[in-house]
């Protein structure tokens, strides 16, 4: 936990359970709220191709999960961090932003 806390420059074990919370619950919602979606785009998993299915679900969940990564963190008090991590993850995508 201690190269973790240094990598991500967290200075408690407190800090860093809210973070672990706040990744928790960004996935589950995200994975949550793809359901709905891709249902609205009239793919529907017990009709649909799984090679079809799978590939727009998860492509319907990454940018759901970037946004509630950034609200939940701001909610919990963590917005800098998140939003550095945010910054971070996308730039690997090639995707910069100030």
């Amino acid at each position: 936990m201690k190269k973790l806390k240094e990598r991500w420059g967290i200075d408690s074990n407190f800090q860093l359970f809210v973070v672990f919370v706040v990744f928790a619950i960004t996935g589950s919602t995200a994975a949550k709220l793809a359901s709905p979606v891709t249902h609205f785009m009239g793919l529907d998993q017990e009709t649909t191709n799984a090679w079809i299915y799978w590939p727009v679900r998860i492509f319907v969940i990454f940018p759901v999960y970037q946004v509630l990564l950034v609200v939940f963190g701001w909610l919990f008090g963590q917005f800098s961090f998140f939003w550095n991590f945010e910054k971070k993850m996308l730039s690997r995508f090639g995707i910069k932003i100030k």
